[in-house]
């Protein structure tokens, strides 16, 4: 399996949401690559220009979908009194930031790596040689440095 890939890109849209202002829609590209399996990543595009890129753990989000999730820099969880829709919280030492989107979206988009990547067969797509090669070429460049 390592040497096929898959890429699963799916567009969607968030609400910012803020206190003291009406939600700001903004669209996210999710993406999931084979070749990290464990992992989803979230370009939320600000219209600036470039995308705020972040990567977390693909059973984050599934975990998100039925009950609160995660205890770090992204947390995933149903919106209250709403099982149409799903709150992302995520946080860095630049911001805070809570949003909202469709739980149906994120759903289907799940489903679709599920069946590029089956749940619990991720490492059989990991490529341990290739990865500890590279590893130990970078560790070779730094001594000849």
């Amino acid at each position: 399996m390592r040497d096929e890939h898959t890429v699963i890109c799916s567009p969607a849209v968030f609400e910012l949401i803020t206190d003291d202002a009406p939600a700001v829609r903004v669209k996210v590209d999710l993406t999931y690559h084979s070749r990290d399996p464990f992992a989803v990543q979230a370009s939320f595009r600000t219209g600036h220009g470039s995308a705020v890129d972040w990567v977390f753990a693909r059973d984050l989000l599934h975990d998100g979908l039925i009950a609160p999730s995660g205890s770090g820099d992204v947390r995933v969880q149903p919106v209250p009194h709403d099982p149409n829709r799903v709150q992302l919280e995520l946080s860095s030492p630049s911001g805070h930031a809570v949003f909202t989107t469709c739980a149906q979206t994120l759903g289907e988009f799940l489903h679709r790596t599920y069946d590029a990547v089956a749940p619990g067969h991720e490492y059989s797509w990991l490529d341990f040689d290739s990865a500890l090669s590279e590893l130990l070429h970078k560790d070779d460049d730094r001594a000849r440095d």
